[in-house]
């Protein structure tokens, strides 16, 4: 199953990881985006991001026009929230101009801790 981790953690973490598995050589099994705070992870992941990207899961290539169909919202919309999707390396877009969601599922992991 391939699967999209999103987390918070800072940039040389995420770093320090992305080098360890590159050194080890071994396949990773889910792909990870990381956010340097969880503020800034709930900008890029607003409500109605993470509602299209339920209905894009699994769903392989599609228009924004079908995206936005399927969550039953504007089109001008979705494809605002498709471009920032876009811009985090969330989605990817293919050569003809459609959007997908590679992934099976998705994974958020972050930790809410005492000041």
């Amino acid at each position: 199953m391939k699967t999209l981790v999103l987390d918070v953690r800072s940039p040389q973490a995420a770093m320090a990881e992305a080098l360890a598995a590159a050194k080890s050589g071994k396949p990773q099994r889910s792909a990870r985006i990381s956010f340097a705070s969880p503020e800034l992870l709930w900008r890029v992941l607003t409500a109605k991001r993470w509602e299209l990207l339920k209905a894009l899961c699994g769903a392989g290539p599609v228009s924004i026009r079908e995206a936005a169909r399927r969550v039953g919202r504007d089109v001008k919309a979705v494809h605002a929230d498709v471009t920032a999707l876009l811009l985090a390396g969330v989605l990817d877009k293919t050569d003809l101009g459609q959007v997908l969601f590679p992934y099976e599922s998705v994974k958020v992991e972050f930790l809410l801790e005492a000041a």
